[in-house]
């Protein structure tokens, strides 16, 4: 195990309404969400000496201290390469805990990413960047790959070609993510379940990938509270222990455009970080009651299975076939309807399930949880965690 284990843990989350059009700033979303984990930490402003977030986040440290009323900072950073960068907030966080830099640090992401700036458009700014990430972009724009759909479309027809993977399978993982968001009170497809029938029958985006495929864009915030475990022991609500956090970047790695690479059929920066999950942790894949994989699109949920060593090559569409990933089946996954049916906060609302699963509050509780793994975002430099008890 390494040094950082079992030395910090989630003491608060907080959230914001998930919509279509929250009517705030962004930096009114990080405070709403900041200021509910600390409540749900039974921890005040004063209390907080750190913040960390995604480089891509408006919101500066020093504004949401103000903001929020935090009266130092001791600590604060930003991780970069979007999604990939929600477990890495945490990761940040406790080590900046566990090495005694700061005592409460709160990790945050707030964005109106479906009423403002939306991801899944062509990035017109991007293309003519003049930087290494407009340089790589150069690459894929003029073959027309200026959207994450049509980047991972690429990936996804090389998976169904060596894997045999189908549309369908697919769409189990949509189907399995709107059954749990539909029990959700909190996510924005309450209520709304699909058959598989409804998903093959959704409008192509990026064929292979239909419209169910693809995660929709969102307005909200998330915060998470993390301190030392001895600490938590006195605080509010049952701590989630952090017993591993890792990033990676893989061989020739490229944002979403890994396309050069000799096999281009799985998530190597995704198997690098499951590897030191698994030895950080002690643990194994098998002694995970749950799992939150990131879902921004369906065929990289397939590709985390055999990746993170639940399933082997190719085997993922088995693995998946008989309600594995719903609740009641082996591997529980995304029980808070994922970023396919909850919201898209770029998977920091998957932490925040990962911690309600561990303290036994989830709305799609897993009987007897001990283990969580969550992942953070695919086809792009990563990061996961390892919750315990």
């Amino acid at each position: 195990m390494s040094g950082l284990s079992n030395k910090a843990a989630i003491v608060g989350i907080g959230a914001t309404d998930y919509s279509k059009d929250s009517g705030r700033s962004e930096l009114r979303l990080a405070t709403e969400a900041v200021t509910a984990a600390l409540a749900d930490a039974g921890l005040t402003p004063a209390d907080v000496d750190g913040l960390t977030t995604f480089s891509m986040d408006s919101n500066r440290a020093t504004a949401v201290a103000r903001s929020v009323g935090i009266p130092s900072l001791k600590f604060f950073s930003l991780i970069d390469f979007g999604g990939g960068a929600a477990c890495a907030t945490v990761q940040q966080a406790a080590m900046a805990v566990a090495t005694g830099v700061a005592d409460v640090v709160v990790a945050y992401r707030a964005f109106n990413e479906r009423s403002a700036t939306r991801f899944g458009q062509v990035s017109t700014a991007l293309a003519g960047t003049p930087s290494s990430a407009g340089v790589d972009a150069s690459w894929s724009y003029p073959h027309g790959l200026g959207t994450p759909a049509s980047q991972v479309a690429m990936v996804a027809r090389r998976y169904m070609h060596v894997s045999g993977a189908t549309s369908a399978d697919f769409g189990r993982v949509a189907v399995a993510d709107r059954k749990h968001a539909a029990v959700n009170p909190a996510a924005f497809f309450y209520g709304k379940p699909i058959t598989l029938e409804d998903h093959q029958a959704s409008r192509w985006i990026a064929e292979p990938l239909h419209l169910l495929d693809c995660c929709q864009e969102s307005d909200g915030g998330i915060a998470i509270v993390v301190t030392s475990v001895e600490r938590a022991k006195d605080l509010r609500c049952k701590p989630a222990v952090i017993a591993a956090a890792a990033q990676g970047s893989g061989t020739d790695q490229f944002i979403m455009t890994s396309y050069y690479r000799d096999a281009m059929t799985g998530l190597p920066e995704m198997g690098l970080v499951g590897d030191q999950l698994w030895a950080q942790s002690g643990l194994s894949p098998h002694d995970m009651q749950m799992a939150v994989l990131y879902d921004h699109f369906t065929p990289f949920v397939l590709m985390q299975l055999e990746e993170l060593g639940f399933c082997g090559r190719g085997e993922a569409k088995d693995f998946i076939a008989d309600g594995a990933i719903e609740l009641g089946g082996r591997l529980p996954i995304n029980t808070h309807g994922g970023q396919l049916g909850e919201a898209y906060i770029h998977g920091m609302n998957g932490i925040a399930e990962g911690v309600r699963q561990v303290r036994g509050t989830s709305v799609n509780q897993v009987p007897d949880v001990e283990n969580v793994l969550v992942t953070a975002g695919t086809g792009v430099p990563t990061s996961g965690l390892v919750l315990t008890v």
